[in-house]
C-alpha cells in the first residue's frame, strides 16, 4: 500500500467495525421471560428451553459437585492416613521412654552432683 491509501484503509476498517448493527443476532442460552409472547407456541418454546437450560445447569452443577466431594474424600483419606502413622510414632516414642532406665532416686534430698564437687 501506498502512503495516501493506507489511512483510508484504516478510516474503512474503523467504520466496518463500528457500524451499529452489523453484529448478528446470537442465541444466548439462559432463562428468558416468557410472558413476553404473544402466541401459545412461542411461549411453549420458550418455556421448553428455560426448562432445557435449567436441567443442563443443573446436571453441571451436580457433576462439579460430585468431583469436589470425590476430591475431599481423598484428602480426607490421605489425611486418615497420616495421623494413623503420627499416632504409631507416638506411641512407639512413649513405649521407648517407659524403657529407658530411671536415674536412681535421691538420698536425703541432697544432689550427688554437688557433693562431688566440694
Amino acid at each position: 500500500m501506498t502512503g495516501r491509501s493506507l489511512p483510508w484503509a484504516l478510516m474503512i476498517a474503523i467504520a466496518c467495525v463500528l457500524r451499529p448493527g452489523a453484529a448478528p443476532a446470537q442465541d444466548v442460552p439462559g432463562i428468558e421471560i416468557c410472558t413476553a409472547e404473544k402466541t401459545m407456541e412461542r411461549r411453549t418454546s420458550c418455556l421448553q428451553s428455560n426448562v432445557n437450560f435449567l436441567q443442563g445447569t443443573t446436571s453441571r452443577l451436580a457433576i462439579d459437585s460430585q468431583q469436589k466431594i470425590d476430591a475431599a474424600n481423598r484428602r480426607i483419606g490421605a489425611l486418615e492416613g497420616t495421623v494413623a502413622e503420627l499416632q504409631k510414632a507416638v506411641a512407639e516414642l512413649q513405649a521407648a521412654r517407659k524403657k529407658q532406665p530411671q536415674p536412681p532416686a535421691k538420698e536425703d534430698g541432697k544432689d550427688n552432683a554437688k557433693e562431688n564437687g566440694k
